[in-house]
């Protein structure tokens, strides 16, 4: 079987070398020739464990291909994904130009029949304006070539994503006949062979599928949130709080950590696309609505807390900073946290001394000379009034606290990811400030 993936962003690029690995020929497909002559070369524009090995594997075997060329993919092709960017507008609404230009790419090079699959995240009734837009082309080649649309949202963890995508808890199709089933079954075999879940549905229920599994992770992430700000103000400790809910079977223990909010390229930009998206229909989603506003502060909550350690005056303080993916095992910074957290610190007349184990050349790109970048998160701490930790990084799990003590002018550290435990920090001497806690 032979296909193409229009995109080779993160979801784009994960698909097809995963699809390559299940023995599928793969044809991965972006306009950006610099990208596409690294991807020959075995060099990746993203990081995610585990990708790499099997790029240059699936690539050697010839079994994943890159070009610029849409046409030549499309050639003897049954399935072209689009895996595009759907970036927010201003008003929140996903931009699906890239989305339709893909269409009308495909609708001018197509020779046969075809299934066009979404994989982007796209709002409800971008397949019919796919579907629109595939067949304004065709007509203008007065071509009469039958084709189809399916919706496949992916639904990776950044820094999982290729035990997501090769062992997936579900994996959900939107179809409108039972040709475009088989086909899509044909496809995914040998996760069916494997057990893997695969769940058919029309295609509306699909796009709004990806959307509300997105924006319910959001809401847990927030609402735990806010819980651990009451809890600091009434003396409860979160950290058992989450203990208690979590080992309720209703509820489970993911996604319930308190933290500096979410980020990445999915929650932020999907829940307010569903917000946008309600609002055209005269409807008021109140609950993300809070969820977006909830996050939007707890960015701010460990500034609070440095600035009342510091009296309210930061200016000329050194802030030593671990972490500024908006995650582990990602370089991605997309809506991170981290950002909030510097602007606010640099606009308070701070100087930063940033480390991330891969986040570093996509963060000198975003924030260029704004902060002071280093090798190793030691030397961040040299003459730092204090350490905030954002993105927990297995390697600040167990750092040497005497190297630490002897480099921070304060051994004062602001955890926003609850890494230590308060006792064993006070014990050692420092002043710790964790997320959801009284009196850190």
């Amino acid at each position: 079987m032979k296909i193409s993936i229009v995109g080779t962003g993160y979801v784009g690029l994960v698909s097809g070398t995963c699809f390559a690995e299940t023995g599928i020929e793969v044809t991965c497909v972006d306009v950006d020739e610099t990208k596409i002559e690294n991807l020959k070369k075995g060099i990746l524009p993203i990081y995610e464990p585990g990708l790499e090995e099997i790029l240059e594997r699936n690539v050697a075997k010839e079994r994943l291909k890159f070009t610029t060329d849409i046409g030549s993919s499309l050639k003897d092709c049954e399935v072209a994904f689009v895996a595009v960017g759907t970036p927010p507008d201003e008003d929140g609404s996903a931009d699906l130009q890239h989305v339709l230009n893909v269409a009308r790419d495909i609708g001018k090079y197509m020779e046969d029949y075809i299934v066009i699959v979404t994989k982007s995240t796209v709002p409800i009734g971008t397949a019919e304006k796919i579907r629109k837009a595939v067949k304004e082309e065709l007509d203008k080649r007065n071509a009469d070539i039958k084709f189809d649309v399916a919706s496949n949202p992916e639904f990776l963890k950044e820094g999982a994503a290729v035990s997501d995508f090769l062992k997936p808890d579900r994996i959900v199709i939107g179809v409108d006949s039972e040709k475009v089933e088989e086909v899509m079954k044909r496809l995914y075999k040998p996760f069916l062979l494997n057990g893997h879940p695969i769940v058919f549905m029309d295609v509306p229920s699909a796009e709004m599928t990806k959307y509300t599994a997105n924006a319910m992770l959001a809401t847990k992430i927030s609402f735990m949130n806010d819980i651990a700000n009451l809890c600091e103000i009434v003396g409860a400790d979160v950290n058992l709080v989450r203990k208690g809910i979590g080992s309720d079977s209703r509820i489970g223990n993911k996604f319930i950590y308190p933290g500096t909010g979410y980020g990445g390229s999915c929650f932020p930009k999907d829940v307010k696309a569903l917000i946008k998206t309600a609002k055209e229909n005269n409807y008021g989603l109140r609950v993300l609505e809070a969820v977006e506003e909830v996050n939007d502060d707890q960015k701010s909550v460990l500034v609070n807390k440095v600035e009342k350690y510091f009296n309210n005056d930061l200016k000329g303080k050194t802030i030593a900073l671990w972490g500024l993916s908006f995650k582990p095992e990602t370089d991605d910074m997309r809506e991170a946290p981290s950002l909030v957290i510097i602007d606010k610190l640099v606009d308070a007349g701070c100087k930063i001394q940033a480390y991330d184990p891969q986040a570093m050349k996509e963060a000198k790109r975003i924030l260029n000379d704004k902060i002071d970048f280093a090798p190793e998160p030691y030397e961040a701490l040299i003459d730092a009034d204090c350490l905030i930790i954002v993105t927990e990084w297995r390697e600040f799990r167990y750092p040497n606290f005497k190297v630490i003590g002897k480099l921070l002018k304060n051994k004062a550290i602001f955890d926003g990811r609850n890494i230590f435990e308060p006792d064993e920090m006070k014990e050692m001497g420092y002043d710790y400030f964790c997320i959801g806690v009284e009196n850190n």
